[in-house]
């Protein structure tokens, strides 16, 4: 039934273009912008680009940003439709229904992470120490965890509108947070502690360690682990929250 519904989604996400253009190509043109950004930019030789730093940090939020969104108002879509009550009086588990949600759509995130990561490598030759292969998982991941998000947050929207609104809620915070514009040790304690258990900030710890180093760290794999269990964490608790419909 997961697969199914999995199918479902992918075949319905196949006929919307508006969607597949946002999930494909949206990232890879924010991307291009903020390459641009940085494209004048002076330094003496031996120095990083900003862009090698920031561009990397870029390719885990922005599909995260873009998964969220598109997540949340297809599910709250699929609710005020009708569709889900009519899927929900079948025999299908609703563990089933969102973990193959989040399946379609993890398929989806690991083609846009694919594209965002082939345009910064090999259009803007994104410059790091560690493998490509690392930065797609972790992007993919960070993707997954959008959906995951996306899911459960649209449990709690009426609207559409109201599903968007959860952005300054969930995402910013997470985006200011994550020691992107501010090191996390330079924040007051407060805002590091909450730094410290948002699952934004454990993607970009990773791929600081994949920018640093050639080979896998343990402290990657360690922050890739928490990820992976945020996800499933949030997974379940939107199964728990799924309801049939919109009051």
């Amino acid at each position: 039934m997961m697969l199914a519904t999995t199918g479902r989604v992918l075949d319905q996400l196949r006929h919307d273009r508006r969607s597949i253009a946002l999930i494909l190509v949206v990232p890879a043109l924010l991307l291009t912008a903020v390459y641009f950004l940085y494209e004048n930019e002076t330094l003496p030789p031996g120095v990083p680009r900003t862009f090698d730093r920031v561009g990397l940090m870029m390719l885990a939020i922005f599909p995260f940003v873009v998964m969220f969104l598109v997540t949340s108002i297809t599910m709250l879509r699929e609710r005020t439709t009708g569709t889900l009550e009519r899927l929900l009086t079948t025999p299908i588990h609703k563990a089933d229904l969102l973990f193959g949600y989040g399946l379609a759509f993890s398929i989806m995130a690991a083609l846009q992470s694919l594209v965002a990561t082939a345009v910064a490598y090999w259009i803007f030759n994104l410059d790091i120490q560690g493998s490509p292969l690392w930065v797609v998982m972790i992007a993919v991941i960070n993707a997954v965890l959008g959906v995951a998000l996306g899911l459960f947050c649209s449990a709690f929207a009426r609207t559409e509108f109201q599903a968007v609104q959860f952005m300054p809620v969930v995402v910013v915070p997470q985006i200011l947070l994550c020691g992107l514009f501010v090191a996390r040790d330079r924040m007051n304690e407060v805002l590091e502690a909450i730094s410290n258990v948002l699952p934004l900030t454990f993607s970009v710890d990773a791929l600081r360690e994949v920018a640093e180093n050639v080979e896998a760290t343990d402290l990657m794999w360690q922050d890739v682990s928490v990820m992976g269990t945020i996800v499933l964490g949030v997974l379940v608790l939107a199964s728990l929250t799924l309801r049939r419909q919109t009051p």
